[in-house]
């Protein structure tokens, strides 16, 4: 399984036939130094700096241990530094473990082989690009960003009056793996700022601020077991309840008579509704950014009284209730004023609390390193949330620890920032297994890194843009979904709409349709009115908006058991639920050039109109039998052109599917 062969100053080590590294003086495996990062936060968007001291290349090495399913191999430079790999087969993965010779090595750059014809997924969730080959990528949890394209004026303007305007790679979700179309997965097992560099045509670079932990590598017959056995190792999220897939979580807000209000009139004109997703269900607070919510977790007797009460009669008509959490307190909360006293929450290095600014307003962050605050927040979840009838809940940020701050463990929070909203997520899970309700209760993400695939149910893309932009709207969450599938987490979806209305962007009726066709061929379907509701068309503010919806509802439930069975294929072998068409056609070079356009499970493949004005879609079908679902017309392998008018989001399916009598019958919902 491991090969080794040396000569002279050179080796190449290979792992299940495939070169893994190829070291020689010009080029060699390692480099190693020392240096210092200075992390500036403002609103949870990093500028991230390197104050590099030393790099050097270990361009020597002797082989210390050589066995036939492990190798040791030490790697110095003249004395200065000396790095002692351990490669060993562990579980049919390769793992290389590192140890500091020399005691002073805080940098670690890796050179892994490449080949130039290869193409690279993953590296977490990223919104604006899906083919990694080629380009330079920074892992560090963080805020989105606004626009997130440097010559996009949007984001110039973000930049300018907010600080906030991100950039192609900032991701609420950067996860330190990669999948390569050799057919293999690289994970790097550490929590420090990294950065992933594809750019060269004969390695991959791989840039840690710390000495890693280890590095695992699986190599396997083709990309679908090379997923099922990074799940295998990241973990995997577990089955939908059945209640999911009974029609919208529909997101409303405003109080009691608002929201029932609304779900009466949506029902009369036919919506199907799964949830209610109440997000001010504790309160809310009017800032400059819009309506927001009061971080005091319990509800809100002013705005939702006897809550309790109205969550059991909407259950009996089949309907849960779902709400908001975040790790912060409002510091006008009760709850903040306990967790205080306690001694629970985040400080800075004078002793005092560390009060972080949000968007216009400073909340108290809980302190995740502390198990007393753990047990603590898991209690309110369980009494407050859970107690009351919460089916589930929107487990918000994740991104916004300084670097600076003081933690209850001692550990470095710049080496924590990365786990925070992982640890984040277990705590709510932890929380739902305690009450005994996994697999009735769901909770879902923002934020993530390596992880959360073990613990969030799901993941959603976070704040994008209420416009068509690239990088930051509609478009975006497609290759958003793709790698984060390539990562290991196959359960997302976004909000219907997006979230972020700044400036002169306002979400439009027609966006906002086309939006609700994509997230019809999704995992899950759910609104949000927006940080400016008043400014934003919603699902009903008119007849024609409110009756496509609805007919998009029942074009979601219907296709029920056939989500279903690819929710539970990604449960038991990790295939994610909106697939990049690669992992099925595995020697079409023309899928590696598709970045908006997916397949749903197996047999289903969308092609989502993310363009303004746009009543027709190019679309290209890999080597397949393949029938347009609203014509019934066939096609073969190749691109094509198809009607696309609001209503008929470009859907194809398999031939072959043996569940073709079910895609038959949507065109007449």
């Amino acid at each position: 399984m491991i090969h080794l062969e040396t000569k002279d100053r050179r080796f190449v080590l290979e792992y299940n036939g495939l070169k893994i590294i190829v070291h020689t003086p010009e080029s060699p495996f390692l480099y190693a130094g020392c240096g210092k990062g200075s992390f500036t936060m403002y609103h949870g968007n990093f500028d991230i700096q390197e104050n590099l001291e030393e790099k050097l290349a270990l361009a020597d090495y002797r082989v210390l241990e050589k066995n036939t399913d492990a190798f040791k191999i030490e790697f110095s430079k003249k004395g200065l530094y000396a790095l002692v790999v351990h490669f060993k087969e562990v579980n049919g993965r390769l793992e290389a473990s590192f140890e500091d010779a020399s005691g002073d090595i805080n940098r670690v750059w890796i050179r892994l082989h490449a080949d130039k014809k290869e193409h690279i997924y993953g590296c977490g969730e990223q919104f604006s690009e899906l083919d990694l080959r080629g380009k330079k990528v920074p892992l560090w949890v963080e805020e989105q960003g606004v626009g997130r394209n440097k010559k996009d004026y949007m984001t110039f303007q973000a930049d300018v009056f907010h600080n906030a305007g991100g950039d192609w790679y900032t991701t609420y979700f950067p996860q330190p793996t990669f999948v390569s179309t050799q057919r293999y997965f690289c994970h790097v097992e550490d929590s420090h700022y990294m950065v992933f560099d594809f750019r060269a045509e004969s390695y991959h670079e791989l840039s840690v601020w710390a000495l890693p932990k280890k590095i695992v590598i699986s190599r396997r017959e083709n990309t679908a077991a090379v997923l099922k056995d990074l799940t295998a190792y990241l973990g995997r999220q577990p089955a939908l309840p059945d209640w999911t897939y009974d029609g919208v979580w529909l997101g409303l807000q405003g109080g009691t008579e608002t929201v029932l209000r609304k779900l009466q009139n949506a029902e009369e004109h036919g919506l199907k509704v799964a949830a209610l997703w109440v997000q001010d269900w504790q309160g809310k607070r009017v800032t400059a950014f819009g309506k927001q919510l009061m971080w005091d977790w319990k509800y809100s007797e002013e705005m939702y009284p006897g809550l309790p009460e109205t969550i059991k009669e909407l259950s009996k008509k089949g309907i849960r209730f779902l709400g908001y959490i975040n790790p912060f307190l409002a510091l006008e909360g009760e709850l903040y004023q306990e967790a205080s006293a306690k001694g629970y929450l985040v400080r800075q290095k004078t002793g005092e609390e560390y009060h972080v600014v949000i968007t216009t307003f400073p909340a108290a962050m809980l302190d995740l390193t502390n198990p007393a605050a753990i047990a603590w927040i898991k209690d309110v979840i369980k009494e407050n949330m859970m107690g009351i009838g919460l089916a589930g809940w929107m487990s918000d940020y994740g991104e916004y620890l300084p670097t600076d701050a003081v933690l209850y463990s001692g550990e470095s929070a710049e080496a924590f920032h990365n786990k925070l909203p992982v640890v984040w997520a277990k705590t709510n899970r932890e929380a739902v297994e305690e009450a005994g309700q996994l697999g009735e209760v769901v909770f879902f993400s923002r934020a993530g890194y390596t992880g959360m695939s073990r613990y969030s149910t799901i993941m959603w893309a976070g704040d994008q843009l209420v416009n068509w932009s690239l990088d930051d709207g509609l478009a975006s969450v497609i290759p958003a979904a793709l790698s984060l599938g390539m990562s290991g987490f196959g359960i997302s979806h976004s909000d219907i709409g997006g979230f972020t209305t700044i400036l002169d962007v306002k979400r439009t009726k027609e966006l906002f349709m086309r939006w609700a066709e994509l997230s019809a061929f999704t995992p899950i379907m759910r609104t949000h009115e927006g940080n400016r509701p008043d400014d934003n068309w919603q699902f009903d503010s008119d007849e024609e908006t409110l009756l496509h919806f609805a007919r998009l509802s029942r074009i979601y439930s219907h296709l029920r058991p056939y989500l279903k069975k690819a929710v539970q294929e990604n449960a038991e072998k990790g295939l994610p639920v909106m697939r990049h068409p690669y992992i099925h056609y595995e020697n079409d070079e023309v899928v590696h050039t598709l970045k908006y356009q997916y397949l749903l499970g197996r047999d289903l493949m969308v092609a989502p109109v993310y363009q303004e004005a746009q009543n027709s879609q190019k679309v290209y079908l890999p080597d397949d039998q393949w029938i347009h679902l609203w014509s019934g017309q066939a096609y073969g392998k190749g691109w094509c052109e198809v009607s696309a008018p609001l209503g008929h989001i470009p859907v194809f399916y398999r031939q072959q599917s043996q569940y073709g009598d079910l895609f038959k019958q949507i065109p007449q919902l």
